[in-house]
């Protein structure tokens, strides 16, 4: 397949242009610099600025792009960076897409399992109705977004990502420090739940839903068997071998973080990948601990 991606820099972008590229298939990245690297296309989504020309005849395209969400504390100005670079980079893609006389048959466009809100133990799939709170809201928006796309007849699935597990990257990474010093614990009650996937799986997972016809509209990428935070803690202390005594309260995480500690880390949502499994998706890592122990060696 042709396939033309998004956020190609960042931890799930990378990693899926290597493996879709070791696969066999022809990748052209959507990039914001200017001029564009070899095997790249230029766009400005802030400036609304997108050439349709170099976009006609790809099989598929693969949205990623987006604010990182921790990256730093959530002031006004980034919370509205965080919806923009979503919202308004979706817009500009599924309009551009829809216009074209060769479009792709399928945009995979990414979302957040943040979408759900805050549900305690609840257990969610993709049929669920969509929570409260900053994220949720963004993530609504995010979705409603890829419309233009949907309406022009190509098959769009919403990508709802969970946390993502990975050895060299993202929130594992930024743990394993404190954790093998013995400071780890867990994040308020720890009865929230942390719906998990690991690299590999959201990988297999957007290669999955391009290959399959029925899969449209949301799709939840994350393993079949979440885990409370608690349960996380203890898990990821068993296998590095180190204690997790030491619990961070939440009113702690709520002075340093603010309003991102309460959407972030002390809310939970318990997801099935019901979409995913009913379409015959395979896992690669179905259990927590088994998951940790490949990816930490």
């Amino acid at each position: 397949m042709k396939i033309l991606i998004t956020g190609s820099s960042g931890l799930i972008g990378s990693a899926a242009v290597k493996s879709f590229t070791a696969a066999g298939h022809q990748i052209t990245r959507l990039v914001r610099q200017q001029p564009p690297d070899e095997g790249a296309i230029s766009w400005d989504p802030a400036a609304g600025r997108l050439d349709p020309a170099p976009c006609e005849g790809f099989d598929a395209v693969v949205h990623l792009a987006g604010e990182n969400i921790a990256g730093g504390r959530w002031t006004a100005e980034r919370m509205a960076r965080i919806r923009l670079s979503r919202v308004q980079g979706t817009r500009l893609l599924s309009e551009t897409l829809a216009r074209l006389s060769r479009p792709p048959r399928v945009l995979a466009s990414a979302s957040a399992i943040g979408y759900y809100g805050d549900r305690a133990g609840e257990p969610l799939d993709e049929t669920s109705p969509p929570g409260g709170g900053f994220l949720a809201d963004v993530c609504r928006q995010w979705e409603a977004a890829t419309q233009p796309a949907a309406d022009a007849g190509i098959r769009v699935a919403r990508i709802r990502t969970g946390l993502v597990l990975a050895a060299g990257g993202g929130v594992l990474a930024m743990m394993l420090k404190p954790f093998r010093l013995g400071l780890g614990g867990r994040l308020g009650s720890g009865r929230q739940y942390m719906s998990w996937i690991t690299l590999d799986d959201v990988v297999g997972a957007i290669a999955h839903v391009l290959a399959t016809e029925t899969l449209r509209g949301p799709v939840n990428l994350v393993a079949p068997q979440p885990v409370t935070n608690a349960e996380f803690t203890r898990t990821l202390g068993r296998v590095l071998r180190r204690p997790t005594l030491l619990p961070l309260p939440a009113f702690l995480l709520r002075a340093a973080l603010g309003k991102m500690a309460d959407e972030l880390l002390l809310c939970g949502a318990r997801l099935v990948p019901r979409r995913l499994l009913d379409s015959g998706y395979q896992f690669n890592d179905l259990e927590l601990e088994p998951a940790l122990r490949r990816l930490l060696g």
